[in-house]
């Protein structure tokens, strides 16, 4: 779905449209960011390339093959006495060697290791993916309390039109005086520029999203849904929990100690015995040499002579050969000048600095999950109670209306309890946005994913 949403968005650019318009629900949002955000992108990354440093390790294992080979000519031949010389002139070597690991210990702590690397990348892009989600949502709500707020002065405005067209109508007919008529025309010239002002609100609050979703800047998105749908999904009445088991940064450092246990193990290996088997062969070429001049020239006459029937078959110019050798070696350390003892304590150095840091990072995140829970359980309350403040406001204008246009109120009682409405209103949206964002940090503090949470919303 995702993918099909930026084509669409990518398409109606390349068609030359003036303005590409796409509409988007929060989840398709969020999965949208997930695969297109640049922060996503480079934390997967992350992870391909230690699979790519697990497996390098891996390879170590496997055998090792390499062929070699070698001309030469020589230019001048060694001696074994004055004018006595050995060796032919060109000489041809070809070498293959085999080798194979059969007992490296340190191989398979780095394996260890590795795997604990890969855990902490992981774990890296899934923290990265929760601050991306609690971003985007803020964001989303964002958008939705600006469209919400606009609706709000929109229908204020509205209302104040209407009062401002009875009063004007009454006033002409002499049933009000022209001082209401113009207290009427003034509430209404102080509501326009708020509604400009949310206007500019909901443009800088799209533009963030768009920011979070990596869309061009000059597409149009349309979010679906209103802040009241959010509400009645995440509104719960009982107490929230307080689980750290899944917070991020508590992983983090949890695999980090981890780690240093592989890198302590790792050094220790290096002090035991490594074995592997090797393989040679060779396939060697050299020219071969007349030694009939030790004989004093008596094999090149009778070779001249006896040439026929009795004579030798011919030989070939080279003299070829192949050894070959199999065997293994073993390696064992002695003594390294302390070297890895010193690694040794300066890991130890760092794990108790990490198990210090670890302590505290606890506490303190313990204290940010205790504040999310009583800034939600605070909003939550707020939230409920500005719902009835609302309920109370609208009631209280309906009376004034109708006591106005019965000629019993004044334009001051209706303006007033029209100001009381529309901030209650707004009060009310700014209400639920900050419940909704509280709810978002909340499950942020606790590690909860994006698909921890939307099962859990439909729980």
């Amino acid at each position: 779905m995702k993918r099909f949403l930026v084509m669409i968005v990518m398409g109606c650019l390349s068609l030359g449209v003036a303005e590409a318009q796409v509409s988007l629900t929060l989840d398709q949002a969020i999965e949208i960011a997930l695969s297109d955000n640049p922060t996503i992108k480079v934390a997967d990354l992350e992870i391909e390339r230690y699979d790519y440093v697990k497996k390098q390790t891996v390879a170590s294992l496997y055998p090792k093959l390499d062929v070699s080979g070698q001309y030469a000519l020589a230019l001048r031949r060694q001696e074994m006495a004055e004018g006595l010389s050995f060796g032919g002139k060109n000489t041809f070597n070809a070498t293959a060697n085999l080798s194979l690991p059969l007992f490296v210990p340190s191989v398979y702590r780095q394996m260890k290791l590795n795997e604990t690397q890969m855990a902490l990348a992981v774990e890296s892009a899934r923290a990265s993916r929760i601050d991306l989600v609690a971003a985007v949502r803020a964001s989303y709500y964002n958008v939705l309390l600006a469209e919400q707020s606009m609706k709000v002065l929109e229908e204020a405005i509205a209302t104040t039109q209407r009062v401002v067209e009875n009063t004007k109508e009454l006033y002409e007919n002499g049933l009000a005086a022209e001082y209401d008529y113009l207290t009427a025309e003034v509430q209404l010239s102080n509501l326009k520029p708020q509604v400009l002002q949310a206007q500019k609100g909901i443009e800088l609050t799209k533009l963030q999203l768009k920011m979070y979703l990596s869309i061009p800047e000059d597409t149009e998105i349309i979010v679906i849904g209103s802040l009241n749908d959010f509400r009645d999904q995440v509104l719960f009445e009982g107490e929230y929990e307080v689980d750290l088991a899944e917070n991020t940064t508590l992983k983090n450092l949890d695999l980090q100690r981890e780690l240093l246990d592989h890198q302590e193990k790792l050094i220790q290996t290096t002090r035991m015995p490594t074995i592997a088997a090797f393989g040679q062969i060779s396939y060697i070429g050299q020219e071969r040499v007349d030694l009939s001049a030790l004989m004093g020239g008596g094999m090149a006459g009778g070779a001249g002579a006896g040439a026929g029937a009795g004579a030798p078959k011919e030989q070939s110019k080279f003299w070829w050969q192949y050894p070959i050798n199999l065997g293994a070696q073993i390696s064992i350390p002695i003594f390294a000048g302390f070297s890895k003892t010193n690694q040794i304590r300066a890991i130890r150095n760092q794990r108790t600095q990490l198990d210090i840091q670890r302590d505290y990072a606890e506490r303190g995140v313990m204290l940010q999950v205790q504040a999310s829970v009583n800034n939600l359980l605070t909003a939550r309350e707020t939230m409920l109670a500005n719902e009835l403040t609302v309920k109370q406001a609208q009631k209280a204008y309906d009376i004034s209306y109708s006591r106005y246009n019965a000629g019993a109120g004044t334009i001051l009682e209706l303006n007033s309890s029209q100001l009381t409405l529309t901030q209650a209103q707004l009060n009310y949206s700014q209400s639920i946005y900050d419940y909704l964002s509280a709810h978002a940090e909340y499950q942020k503090a606790l590690g909860i994913d994006f698909g921890q949470a939307a099962e859990s919303e439909q729980e």
